[in-house]
């Protein structure tokens, strides 16, 4: 009896010493990409291709449109948050700042795939984008999240 009421103790203790969390959505990964005068991000539906041509895209910025970020995201039980990505851009020798958001709904049983871009004027005026966070907010509240923060001179580096 005594060993019974130490281990019911015990577990109730374990049970106050785990930490709560506010929310249960989090980013898995955040893929920058540029979209060309026709609106594509790849010649040819291959992983592959896609890079290659975003290495080309990255080369060649007039023949840039815009700018789109795709995340993979999970939840266990929000209904929809908001995906925000700020960046961080110059043009010339002038900073430049950008926050797009879009609100953004699970509808997936592992994970959900969502994007958001930037474009037309806006990506004009933005110039050549330097860093970016992307976060998922729950209403006011951040949510339970990995904030993303890359210099994207590390994207697409191929030695010759």
């Amino acid at each position: 009896m005594r060993a019974f009421k130490l281990f019911l103790l015990l577990g109730a203790l374990i049970t106050l010493t785990l930490p709560l969390s506010a929310a249960s959505a989090r980013l898995v990964k955040v893929l920058p990409q540029f979209v060309d005068l026709k609106g594509r991000i790849a010649l040819n539906p291959s992983l592959y291709e896609r890079d290659a041509y975003q290495v080309y895209l990255r080369e060649h910025p007039e023949e840039r449109a815009g700018l789109r970020f795709v995340a993979q995201w999970k939840s266990r039980d929000a209904g929809q948050l908001k995906l925000r990505v700020e960046m961080r851009g110059n043009r010339g020798a002038t900073g430049t700042t950008a926050v797009v958001e879009e609100t953004v709904k699970y509808r997936g049983l592992f994970s959900t795939w969502s994007r958001v871009s930037l474009s037309g004027e806006a990506y004009k005026q933005f110039g050549e984008l330097s860093a970016w966070r992307a976060t998922l907010w729950d209403g006011i509240n951040w949510s339970r999240n990995k904030i993303v923060l890359v210099v994207t001179a590390s994207f697409f580096q191929i030695k010759e």
